[in-house]
């Protein structure tokens, strides 16, 4: 029997009824990234760095020495931003400007020892305030965020390959994300110790 599915009257085994699984997917997906990215900021430690500045920091120990127009392209901002958030960390001693190897007339940003000593630091941090919020999953819970892992490594690196479109996902605030919500949810439940306000951008 065929079960109509709104005003369009699709039928289970139509083309429209079908593509459903994958956009729900996408949708919850994008919440789930929405809310662990409120997460991240509550769980990173207060170090006088923007979420901005911080992950700017993460991209050059990834990526290695960078122009400053590749770095603001990459963080989503102004090259003008991208301009004072150098500024900035260079002042602080945590990046440092040098020529390009492959053409002296440009300058590249790259990561400083301290930098590096800066971002152990929240990682660290951060680790062991996730370990505290993992203690209050369930064994199911946790074993599912560990099989999770290389999905979201799988997805981080699919964006970085091939830009993603806009429209897919049209409502993600609608979602309830499983994983990351149960996450989330432990770190609602009993917040961390430090309240912190982390200014971004």
């Amino acid at each position: 029997m065929e079960v109509s599915d709104g005003p369009g009257g699709l039928s289970a085994d139509s083309k429209g009824y079908r593509e459903r699984p994958a956009e729900t997917l996408a949708a919850g997906v994008a919440a789930a990234l929405e809310r662990l990215i409120g997460l991240f900021r509550s769980l990173s430690p207060a170090s006088g760095l923007s979420l901005t500045s911080a992950a700017t920091l993460a991209t050059l120990d990834r990526s290695g020495p960078s122009r400053l127009t590749w770095l603001a392209g990459r963080e989503g901002v102004t090259q003008p931003a991208m301009t004072q958030v150098i500024a900035r960390l260079e002042d602080a001693g945590l990046v440092d400007r040098t020529a390009d190897p492959a053409d002296g007339r440009v300058v590249q940003v790259r990561i400083t020892a301290d930098g590096r000593a800066m971002l152990a630091r929240r990682r660290a941090v951060r680790a062991e305030r996730v370990a505290g919020l993992l203690d209050r999953l369930s064994p199911d819970e946790r074993a599912a965020l560990a099989a999770a892992l290389p999905a979201m490594d799988a997805l981080v690196n699919a964006e970085r390959t091939e830009p993603v479109g806009g429209g897919a996902v049209a409502n993600a605030e609608r979602a309830k994300p499983v994983t990351a919500g149960a996450v989330a949810n432990a770190e609602r439940a009993e917040p961390t110790a430090a309240d912190l306000t982390i200014g971004e951008r």
